[in-house]
């Protein structure tokens, strides 16, 4: 017999909304109570757990907010793919590589998720450098959820995850992980150039940076006009004279207080 699905009062979403606000920065309040409740429900299910009195509990007593990472996880959605966004890619190979004069690169995606992102800035630049291997080239990759971080530390796509990439690239940078070719493993020359890291943007960060370039594409959608100001500001200090920041084409800083120039949608300069 299925089990009769848990209902979350008005107070007890404010309150979740207030939590997750708190430690993430994330806003669910404006129309998701429908995605906090479907996605907690699944949990709920997986711990046997009937209501969400009895969730709430357990994430207040989670001492070592384990179950929080987990919440976190589920709430937060991780659409992505190779090269998103194109222009972003034709620009920094077309305008922003050519200026660089020396042969170093620091390079931060700042909401990383499975790791589509960084890993298609790692085959850019392999294809775009002619000395590449020369080049001491970094990039730092940090998402909040750790689910998407294991898949992205994995290196292993689908075929179809991999359409977006020329097919000359596809066998020059991916190795078949099965024998029927249906998913796919990234070179490790390339993996390597990548380090992943979880971050929640809402706490210090550990980096000194300064950075070439930030990516922080699609991620400040969920966050409040102030929330999203502090954030740009913190990412303007980590970035050096001259750098770049993404963000996504969904999102603008139009209206905000910062101190980026802008060069095109999407794209800024400190």
């Amino acid at each position: 017999m299925m089990k009769k699905p848990a209902q979350m009062t008005p107070q007890q979403f404010r309150a979740l909304c207030d939590k997750v606000y708190k430690l993430c920065g994330i806003n669910l309040k404006t129309g998701k109570e429908e995605l906090v409740h479907s996605r907690l429900q699944k949990r709920l299910n997986a711990l046997n757990l009937s209501s969400f009195e009895q969730y709430f509990k357990l994430l207040d007593d989670d001492r070592q907010g384990l179950e929080v990472v987990w919440m976190i996880d589920a709430l937060t959605t991780n659409k992505t793919s190779f090269f998103r966004e194109i222009q972003h890619f034709i620009f920094l190979r077309e305008q922003m590589l050519p200026k660089i004069k020396s042969n170093s690169l620091r390079i931060w995606s700042a909401a990383c998720s499975s790791g589509e992102e960084p890993y298609s800035l790692a085959i850019l630049l392999a294809e775009s450098i002619p000395n590449f291997k020369k080049w001491d080239i970094r990039i730092l990759a940090t998402d909040i959820s750790t689910k998407v971080l294991a898949k992205a530390k994995e290196a292993v796509y689908d075929s179809e995850t991999l359409e977006p990439i020329p097919q000359d690239w596809r066998r020059k940078y991916f190795k078949k992980e099965d024998p029927s070719g249906k998913t796919w493993r990234l070179a490790p020359e390339l993996r390597s150039l990548v380090s992943l890291a979880r971050l929640n943007f809402m706490d210090k960060f550990p980096m000194r940076g300064p950075f070439d370039l930030i990516l922080c594409r699609n991620a400040m959608i969920y966050f409040d006009k102030p929330t999203q100001e502090n954030l740009v500001r913190r990412f303007y200090d980590l970035i050096a004279p001259g750098g770049y920041l993404f963000v996504g084409h969904s999102e603008s800083l139009t209206g905000a207080n910062h101190n980026f120039r802008y060069i095109q949608p999407a794209i800024y300069q400190k």
